[in-house]
């Protein structure tokens, strides 16, 4: 029988939670609230719940000129295909890294594993010159396809440790079976190791794209025309227009923060679907 809490103790936990609540919500409607409030010209100095002066002008100007020469709608454009490009590679190329570490035994594995893990220890910055020398070397300096392999690249530690350790808790059982109906290593691999999988996948994938989606410090290096920023570029790029930027930094960052929330409704259920179906181990 499991014991029930004290009137003390529900009260101490509500408050803790009501405290955390609070932590999370009060920016998220500071930020709302400064996007809304036409009459900031000049950095907020005081916590208002309300806007002074309610107005949506605010968000048709982001939505019409979220950057220099670009709209809201280009830069969403942009940010999307990086993204998903860079959870499709990630997802890709890790998996099958993440297999062959998790399964198989070859000669400077260890090796590898140990420089995926320092990988994830060094500064993005550290990486720079390398890719961009990589990025000059096959010739596309400015393209999206250029902030793709840059993401990844940053994307693929995490992606590879995660998958590995999903690899290695699914039992070598199902494998065998399948090996004794005369399946190979790849069909293995695709219809016993990857649906019991979905779950670190969903997750590598998911922190591949939010990678992508909301990097710009790394992006400046590898974009020069303007046509070809993200949204997380267009942000930084605020900064730069004078005392009104708080209020249109703060309507960017909600009009950009909407696709990320449907993204996540839309996909939630199949998420906590696919969450259960993989923790089957046997």
């Amino acid at each position: 029988m499991r014991n029930r809490l004290t009137r003390t103790q529900q009260f101490f936990t509500y408050l803790a939670l009501i405290l955390v609540a609070l932590f999370v919500l009060i920016p998220i409607w500071e930020l709302v609230y400064l996007a809304f409030d036409g009459g900031i010209f000049s950095r907020p100095t005081s916590f208002r719940v309300f806007p002074l002066k309610p107005t949506f002008d605010i968000f048709v100007e982001m939505w019409n000129r979220a950057g220099q020469n670009i709209t809201f709608l280009q830069a969403l454009r942009n940010s999307l295909i990086v993204s998903f490009g860079a959870a499709f590679l990630s997802v890709v190329l890790g998996a099958s890294m993440a297999y062959a570490f998790a399964r198989f035994r070859f000669p400077g594995r260890q090796l590898g594993l140990f420089g995926l893990l320092v990988g994830t220890l060094l500064p993005a910055v550290a990486l720079m010159t390398p890719l961009f020398l990589l990025v000059r070397t096959l010739n596309i300096q400015s393209t999206l396809l250029a902030l793709i392999i840059v993401y990844t690249s940053f994307a693929m530690a995490f992606t590879v440790w995660n998958m590995r350790a999903a690899f290695q808790s699914i039992s070598k059982e199902l494998e065998e079976a399948a090996f004794l109906d005369g399946a190979g290593n790849f069909l293995t691999f695709w219809f016993i190791d990857l649906p019991l999988a979905l779950p670190a996948i969903g997750v590598s994938a998911i922190v591949a794209f939010l990678i992508g989606y909301s990097e710009f410090a790394m992006g400046w290096m590898f974009v020069t025309r303007s046509e070809q920023v993200t949204l997380a570029m267009t942000i930084s790029g605020i900064l730069i227009q004078g005392s009104r930027h708080w209020s249109l930094m703060a309507a960017l960052s909600v009009l950009m923060s909407i696709p990320i929330v449907v993204i996540f409704i839309v996909l939630q259920k199949t998420l906590l679907e696919r969450m259960s179906f993989g923790n089957i181990k046997e």
